[in-house]
């Protein structure tokens, strides 16, 4: 399988609903919770890639384009968007989608770093 092709196999999208237990006083999603599923969608997407095992070694630039409402469903969706020796990058985009309307933007996007890791914790070679 060529490169291109894990990259496409491993694309990974989940839905959730905000329900008012995951917002703050404005009612809107809490960042850290943003970030946390943001977190587990690129790790989802990482291992899919890999088939290794891998952990979050650091997240780049997450960009709150807009807050997100409760009542609302987001799409979290994940790319892998570079793969190194040991390490790979994904890039997770959160969309909004109103429930009872058409109306979807993009709210949040950032970037994951992720390293491949054998049974003692040291770097491995992501295989390709």
């Amino acid at each position: 399988m060529t490169l291109e092709e894990r990259i496409e196999k491993s694309v990974t999208t989940i839905f959730k609903a905000v329900f008012p237990n995951t917002t703050n006083h404005y009612d809107t999603l809490f960042g850290g919770t943003a970030m946390q599923l943001m977190d587990e969608t690129a790790f989802i997407c990482a291992t899919r890639f890999s088939r290794q095992q891998m952990v979050t070694v650091s997240s780049d630039k997450i960009d709150f384009k807009m807050p997100i409402p409760a009542g609302t469903i987001v799409e979290l969706s994940g790319y892998v968007t570079h793969v190194g020796n040991t390490s790979l990058k994904v890039r997770v985009d959160i969309y909004i989608e109103e429930m009872y309307s058409n109306y979807r933007e993009k709210a949040v996007s950032g970037e994951f770093t992720f390293v491949a890791i054998d049974e003692n914790k040291k770097p491995v070679k992501i295989l390709k």
